[in-house]
């Protein structure tokens, strides 16, 4: 099991595997789901998280994790740091009145919304994805957290994709385990 912070990022990185031209040609994908089969490196990426709030974010009220593979990492982190976790979904996926907003993706437009009261004015809050390519989804969830009035501390993600330049569009900190 690794204990240190470097040893815990060479687990996670190691259960990153590649599939070329995966969804389409000339697409390099980076897949997760090895590092989610296997406890020691999950627990190892939930640990770096971990680490990463406590000695920046200590203040944090909320993590908000996107649809869906936020899902996967958001709710492990907000238990361990004794605090909630909010969805932000597609369109058209959570019952009850919803705020929402709309955002460009490669070939069309997209909505991401969350339940009215997830977020309240003034809450402090992270959030959480797997990847981080263009940036427009964790964009769009940034601007719905402002639309809410609540303070985004930050952006979290296992995977970045420095090449694609996401974090540029962002106007928040971010954070990312692995760069590619």
């Amino acid at each position: 099991m690794a204990t240190d912070p470097v040893s815990k990022l060479q687990l996670v990185c190691r259960h990153i595997r590649s599939f070329q031209d995966f969804p389409k040609k000339g697409i390099l994908f980076r897949d997760i789901c090895p590092l989610l089969k296997d406890p020691a490196a999950l627990t190892a990426a939930t640990d770096l998280f971990e680490d990463h709030v406590r000695a920046n974010h200590p203040d944090v009220d909320l993590i908000v994790g996107l649809d869906a593979r936020g899902f996967l990492f958001g709710p492990l982190l907000a238990q361990r740091l004794g605090i909630g976790f909010v969805l932000v979904r597609k369109k058209g996926k959570l019952p009850g009145r919803t705020v929402s907003v709309a955002y460009d993706l490669e070939y069309g437009k997209a909505e991401a919304e969350m339940q009215e009261d997830a977020v309240t004015a003034g809450q402090k809050v992270l959030l959480i994805d797997d990847l981080l390519a263009t940036g427009g989804t964790l964009f769009a969830a940034c601007e719905l957290m402002k639309k809410q009035q609540a303070e985004v501390l930050g952006c979290m993600v296992v995977i970045e994709l420095k090449e694609l330049n996401g974090a540029e569009k962002l106007k928040s900190q971010v954070f990312s385990l692995v760069q590619y």
